[in-house]
């Protein structure tokens, strides 16, 4: 189980997934909150059988890092410790230069879910040279209106609900999630507090310089942004930075977590199909 120490000494703990194959590109793999990397198998899975090796850390507080961080507390999963949201970027970002070094040669792609598209907006805001393509599913414009900062399942609502019903329309997901030891469904105002929580809001960086492929996935029932605040994230790629290939991909009766949705299979085929027209396989 290999891990850095951050700028704070916070050991982050990370895996690698080699590619089958020739590799082709790396994927750097950015989770949301209160989970962790362990719960992307099926879509490393698919990754790593399609030519691209992938890297995937447990953010600063979360996961197999926040147990180590906070002393095996499980309580206090999700919070992020000293430094907050900014010492968090700079440890992802951290991340990315060792990737880059391990693999100096290759593609990098970033891939970051929810609160982990949220951080892939800002490193690329920074470090638009590091990356070549970028993924964000379960993503939003990071700004009031445009991100929904009430209760997530709310349109979920019954006697009988567990809370995590806006994850997916499987309900096995929802209740994997509530038996995971690594995981908390403490809201992220409350985890982060009220300054870090603000630190989230912005918009992608005018004139980046870089013309970065960018594929942004939603499902339609998406209560963090959904598909209006996804387009609106597409549209400031546009005429903000400056991207000429941006695509946007809306699953009809999916909801947050489409890599863990019924139909993920299909998902998971338009990812790599989009990946294969930007990186060929190498012989």
């Amino acid at each position: 189980m290999p891990e850095f120490i951050d700028a704070h000494g916070i050991a982050i703990v990370y895996d690698v997934h080699p590619a089958q194959g020739t590799p082709r590109g790396v994927v750097q793999l950015a989770h949301g909150v209160g989970e962790h990397a362990g719960r992307y198998s099926d879509l490393i899975a698919a990754l790593t059988a399609a030519g691209f090796a992938v890297y995937a850390d447990d953010h600063r507080g979360h996961g197999r890092t926040g147990l180590k961080q906070h002393s095996e507390d499980p309580s206090r999963l999700g919070r992020l410790g000293k430094g907050g949201l900014p010492a968090t970027v700079d440890a992802v970002w951290q991340f990315t230069e060792l990737i880059r070094a391990e693999n100096p040669d290759l593609p990098l792609i970033l891939l970051g879910h929810s609160w982990g598209s949220f951080l892939a907006q800002m490193l690329v805001n920074d470090h638009a040279e590091a990356y070549d393509a970028l993924v964000l599913s379960g993503s939003a414009l990071r700004w009031p209106g445009s991100l929904n900062s009430g209760d997530l399942n709310a349109p979920w609502k019954h006697k009988d609900a567990t809370g995590t019903e806006w994850l997916s329309t499987d309900a096995a997901v929802g209740q994997a999630f509530l038996d995971d030891p690594l995981t908390t469904s403490t809201p992220l105002l409350k985890l982060f507090g009220p300054i870090d929580a603000a630190r989230l809001m912005g918009k992608p960086k005018r004139n980046l310089g870089r013309d970065i492929p960018t594929l942004l996935m939603v499902g339609r029932d998406d209560t963090v942004g959904g598909p209006v605040s996804v387009h609106k994230l597409a549209d400031a790629y546009r005429t903000r930075s400056g991207f000429t290939d941006v695509t946007t991909f809306v699953y009809p009766d999916m909801r947050h977590e489409i890599f863990n949705e019924v139909d993920r299979a299909r998902v998971f085929a338009d990812l790599l199909a989009w990946l294969d027209a930007r990186f060929p396989a190498r012989d």
